[in-house]
Parts: structure tokens; C-alpha cells; sequence
């Protein structure tokens, strides 16, 4: 064998388990493995799960914080008109560095997958351009799905759909919308039907911003739920954000869960982004914004946490640390239950490797040697410590590794070291 790692825990509670790894896929898992490999590695019962996988970010606004200037209000809308401002001086260089700086802050942190939003409403086409090189040059260690997004509404921009359409023929994977943003309900219904068709003709998956407002109202979800159902894309679409979800009535919930479960449609929540982009209108009661998650999941949807932002002019912080993702994403649905904790692991590993459909990912024999060692004994203890990253592997080669999260101390009286799992569950 190529690779072992010895004495790991698995995320579904098994321990004491081998990896044998051999040309680039997982050979054989079982405990106490009688083989022989040119690197042995002890995981002294640490967690191995898959990598990390982002199921919604913008990658061709990341590190551009500041440019061109600051988001004084924080909000969501002053976001979208910076975003229009800097859009002008986009260059294809610096739209490329960024990604490619933003792939190795990723990779370092066990981040192997994401799908990434693209704006297509700027007739140059640039950041597709950029994204599509830069998907290109990471393949080799790193998954990449691009989302065609019309920022500025397909109907609302005049050449948004065109624009669309150019983007998925050079290459771009994925159907994205924002009916929310169009000038009226019935055009934001209308543009859900002109993009699911499209993308029922050319045999493609749907992702659509939808319902990221807090007006209760706005239910483009359901048309969304019902357009899949239609056309047969069961499985194929997603509804990122849903924030008014978290304003409806229960009654009407009531329906739409079943309505969305049936559709085979599935959500794709920002903890990080709608818990502080949302209920900025309130004073108090103030509105947590985040979409109804636990109650997605109990309707058998598939849910899914995303970054969304990293550094842009939505949001100032980030560092592509989906356990941060999954943090916060636990405290805000109050998903605090031993089962909630590990369905929040869940929903930053292998729920959005569902939606993107990743050939591969998991932990059997036949899978991609895709695997992440993490300073933790199980999923909980990972999302509780933002665990460090002992070991990162990408189709059996490492491609980071990092120390055990040890402080050295030299204080009066107690030198030492302080190791930040000594409360942990072990």
C-alpha cells in the first residue's frame, strides 16, 4: 500500500479503524488492517472524515474588501451596489490571484469542494472568464462548480439571460437565479420558470439565491419547489438562503415543507451570512433570519451549510473555515441535541457533497482518497474547537499538514503546556 492511517474514528462513531490507500482511492477500512505501506500514519483515535465541501460561495467577489470602498452599512443591499461599483474595474488578473489565494486558504483548511456563484450580468463576462481559468489550474486539487448568476435579476437586466446562456456554453455547470430581486413577485415567479426550463432542456442542476429577504411574502421557494416537480429535476435543484422562511407563518410552512420534500429540492443555509445580513429592519424582537433548518431536515430535505462570503463587500470577515460555518450554523438553530450537533458536521461534509453531486466522497473502500484528519476525538469536539487540521489528503497525496493545537506556557509557577482538548470528550 501506498498510505495508512492507523486508529482513526470515523464521523458515524466507528473507531479504531485502518485507511489503506492505493492509487488515489481508499483500498480497504477496516479495524487493525494486516498491511504494510511506504507511510504510516497514527491518527491516535482523532476523527478522519472526508473533506469539507462549500456549497455556496461567491468566489469572484472573495478579498476584494474595500474595494472600492468599505460597506459602511453592513447591509445586504449596499453589498449589491458596491458589488455594481467595482464591477467596472474588474480585471481578469485580479480576479484570478484572489481565487487562486482564497483555493489555498481552502485546501489548507480541508476544503476540497465548492460551488461557486459567478455573476454573469456584466457583458464582458469576466469573472466567468477568471473563474473557468481558475477552476482549470486547481483541478488538480480541488473541486470547483460554477453557478451562473444573474446578480442584478434575469428579468430586471436586459441581457442577463443571453449573458446566462453564453456562460453555460463556455463552460459553466450550473442554472442560478435571484427571482427575489426582480421588480415584482410575478417577475421573480417568471424568471424561476424561464431558468428551470433552460435547464431541464440542456440537462443541467439548478441553484437559485431565493427568498433571501425577511418579507414573509416572498415564496419563490414554492414556485421553485413546483417548477422541479414539473419538469422532473427532482434531485437537481437548490434554494440557497430561504431566509422569509424564518418570518412565515407556521401554517404555511406546514404546507410548503411537504411541497419542497416531494420535489427532491434542497436548501442550502449561510449561518455566517444570514444571521448578519437579516432582521436588519427590526429592533427587538430582532429576527435570527436564518432559514427553519431543523424542521428542513425532520421534513427529509437535504440541508446544507454554506460560506457564502469571505472578505467582500458583504461581508468583512471569513476564512474559508467551514467548521466556523457549521458553529455558528449549531447556535443559531439551537441544533444543541447530540443528533443536531453531528447533522450540523453533516451539513458542511457530506449533505452539500450530495447536492453537488461529487463522484466518490466518503469513506469506503472505492472512494476517492479524499480525507481529513482532524485534532478532535469526534464531530462535535471538532465544531466545538474549530479543530486543527493534522493532515489533509487529496486522491492519496497530502497537500497540507499542520501540528496538534498545543499552547507552550511559561507562566510563574506553571510552566507547561495547555492542550485546548483537555476538556474535551475524552
Amino acid at each position: 500500500m501506498e498510505f495508512v492511517i492507523r486508529n482513526a474514528t470515523l464521523p458515524d462513531g466507528r473507531t479504531g479503524i485502518d485507511i489503506a490507500v492505493q492509487n488515489g482511492r481508499i483500498a480497504a477500512l477496516a479495524p487493525r488492517l494486516a498491511v504494510t505501506a511506504a507511510r504510516e500514519i497514527d491518527a491516535g483515535g482523532d476523527l478522519v472524515t472526508p473533506p469539507f465541501v462549500d456549497a455556496h460561495f461567491h468566489m469572484d467577489a472573495t478579498l476584494s474588501y474595500g474595494l472600492p470602498r468599505v460597506n459602511a452599512s453592513g447591509t445586504l443591499l449596499e453589498g449589491i451596489a458596491l458589488w455594481g461599483e467595482l464591477k467596472p474595474d474588474l480585471t481578469q488578473e485580479a480576479l484570478v490571484e484572489r481565487a487562486m489565494r482564497y483555493c489555498d486558504w481552502a485546501v489548507a483548511r480541508g476544503l476540497l469542494a465548492i460551488r461557486t456563484h459567478v455573476d454573469v450580468c456584466d457583458d464582458r463576462l469576466l469573472a466567468v472568464e477568471a473563474l473557468l481559468e481558475v477552476k482549470r489550474r486547481v483541478a488538480p486539487y480541488l473541486d470547483m462548480q460554477l453557478v451562473a448568476f444573474p446578480q442584478d435579476g434575469l428579468l430586471r437586466s436586459p441581457t442577463a439571460l443571453a449573458n446566462l446562456k453564453r456562460a453555460i456554453a463556455m463552460g459553466v455547470d450550473v442554472v442560478g437565479g435571484i427571482p427575489h430581486f426582480e421588480r415584482t413577485m410575478a417577475d421573480g415567479a417568471e424568471s424561476v420558470r424561464v431558468l428551470c426550463e433552460f435547464a431541464a432542456a440542456q440537462g443541467l442542476m439548478v441553484d437559485m439565491h431565493c427568498d433571501e429577504s425577511d418579507d414573509p411574502l416572498s415564496r419563490h421557494i414554492e414556485t421553485l419547489a413546483a417548477e422541479t416537480h414539473r419538469l422532473g429535476l427532482h434531485g437537481r435543484v437548490a434554494g440557497s438562503h430561504l431566509t422569509s422562511m424564518h418570518s412565515m407563518d407556521n401554517y404555511y410552512v406546514s404546507k410548503l415543507l411537504p411541497l419542497i420534500a416531494e420535489s427532491g429540492v434542497a436548501a442550502i443555509a449561510n449561518p455566517l451570512i444570514n444571521i448578519t445580513l437579516q432582521g436588519r429592519h427590526d429592533t427587538y424582537p430582532k429576527r435570527r433570519g436564518m432559514t427553519r433548518v431543523p424542521e428542513l431536515m425532520a421534513a427529509g430535505v437535504t440541508v446544507a451549510f454554506g460560506h457564502d462570503c469571505v472578505m467582500d463587500p458583504w461581508y468583512g470577515m471569513g476564512s474559508g473555515d467551514m467548521l466556523e460555518v457549521a458553529h455558528m450554523g449549531l447556535h443559531v438553530a439551537q441544533m444543541t441535541s447530540q443528533q443536531a450537533m453531528r447533522a450540523c458536521f453533516a451539513a458542511v461534509t457530506e449533505n452539500p457533497a450530495k447536492i453537488l453531486g461529487l463522484e466518490g466522497y466518503g469513506l469506503e473502500p472505492g472512494c476517492h482518497a479524499d480525507l481529513v484528519l482532524l485534532d478532535a476525538a469526534d464531530p462535535i469536539e471538532a465544531i466545538r474547537l474549530r479543530a486543527a487540521r493534522r493532515l489533509v489528503m487529496r486522491r492519496g497525496r497530502i497537500v497540507a499538514e499542520s501540528p496538534r493545537a498545543v499552547a507552550r506556557l511559561d507562566l510563574p509557577g506553571r510552566p507547561g503546556t495547555v492542550d485546548f482538548r483537555q476538556l474535551g470528550s475524552r
